[in-house]
């Protein structure tokens, strides 16, 4: 946001928005949100594959993909173990319910050569839904990555400034002129 957008800052100030940012190219600083992302772009890459659709057809299957992935169970929201009829789901916290879609017929997936698009659409949202929902287990599994304490980064420390597309060799050294810690007194962005 630009100094020159007052009137933008004044509205975001007068509602209390505040923005967080995190470090470009560390998307698991953003949590399970950025993990929705992730899964969401990891499937319909696949699925898609080089199919081209139209503003109206990613509108709808990415409301689809949108009702798979908060239609996921979060907990029961019943305290007895033999009810798993009813769970809670991020739906519930989006429109105070469950997303619910009606039921539709199962498409072969050998049918490659679909003409009418709205089956193409069908096909891709139970595509999305099959792979998504085999890996969302995996998702579940707890990381042990940066659970383990270490010691903070410091100014003046010398660190590898790891660049994109280039070899670990190629990396320029760098010097740590200011450390920005997060919430937690964990320093994450350095500059």
């Amino acid at each position: 946001l630009s100094s020159n957008d007052s009137e933008i800052a004044n509205h975001l100030t007068n509602r209390s928005i505040i923005w967080n940012f995190i470090t470009p190219a560390a998307p698991h600083q953003g949590g399970l949100w950025e993990a929705g992302v992730k899964s969401a772009k990891h499937h319909l890459t696949r699925i898609l594959g080089p199919l081209v659709l139209t503003f109206e057809e990613m509108s709808t299957v990415l409301a689809r993909v949108e009702a798979v992935l908060n239609s996921r169970p979060l907990g029961t929201l019943s305290s007895d173990p033999n009810d798993s009829s009813d769970y809670l789901t991020p739906g519930h916290f989006l429109i105070g319910a469950p997303l619910l879609s009606p039921p539709e017929l199962e498409l072969d997936d050998s049918i490659h050569n679909l003409r009418d698009r709205y089956q193409i659409l069908q096909k891709a949202a139970q595509c999305f839904w099959r792979r998504w929902s085999a890996d969302y287990l995996q998702v579940l599994i707890p990381r042990e990555k940066w659970t383990k304490p270490q010691e903070n980064l410091h100014i003046g420390d010398i660190v590898c400034v790891k660049t994109a597309h280039t070899a670990p060799l190629s990396w320029p050294i760098g010097k740590i002129e200011e450390v920005y810690p997060g919430v937690d007194g964990v320093v994450r962005n350095a500059k």
